[in-house]
């Protein structure tokens, strides 16, 4: 399967249309839904695949962010064999009482995984939490990158955006 099949399966399973808020606030007519892609177990196993080459050399965890990032984590997880943690949006006030849960991320090379980059924000948020924690962040690996001002939000922050594919692919793609 080529990069364009990927990008126009993931098309055909996730693009909708209609009138959509995203997390920034921002709204939109078109939306990729995360949920329908990660949902296919043989589409998120190639997205998986995929996305291999792009986990930095160095890298000891692949953290993944709470709700989407959390099953393209595991996925990735299984084909590099990295250990992986999930990364809450706070803390939970019960149990273990952590932000992270799974692989221990303090002193590590960590890359943050999520499904799809829109403004930025919650990777920032995120990143900040687990620099607190001592992980080394460096870099955040995405499934689709909207191309609406992640990049740039994230390299202010200190943390380069890598994708597997950005919204432009998808939209060539199914044309």
């Amino acid at each position: 399967m080529t990069h364009s099949d990927l990008a126009r399966r993931i098309h055909a399973a996730s693009h909708l249309t209609g009138q959509f808020t995203l997390r920034s606030g921002r709204t939109a007519t078109e939306y990729f839904d995360k949920y329908r892609f990660e949902g296919d177990p043989a589409l998120l196993d190639e997205i998986a695949q995929r996305m291999v080459p792009l986990v930095p050399p160095g890298t000891e965890v692949l953290a993944g962010l709470e709700m989407g990032g959390i099953p393209v984590v595991t996925a990735l997880g299984r084909h590099t064999g990295l250990p992986c943690a999930f990364v809450r949006k706070q803390a939970k006030p019960y149990g273990t009482c952590r932000l992270a849960e799974g692989a221990d991320v303090e002193g590590r090379r960590v890359l943050v995984v999520e499904d799809v980059v829109t403004s930025g924000g919650q990777i920032v948020l995120s990143t900040a939490d687990l620099r607190a924690l001592g992980a080394q962040v460096q870099e955040a690996l995405c499934v689709i990158d909207r191309e609406q001002g992640g990049a740039d939000a994230l390299a202010a922050e200190g943390i380069g955006l890598l994708s597997l594919l950005t919204a432009d692919d998808l939209r060539a793609a199914a044309a």
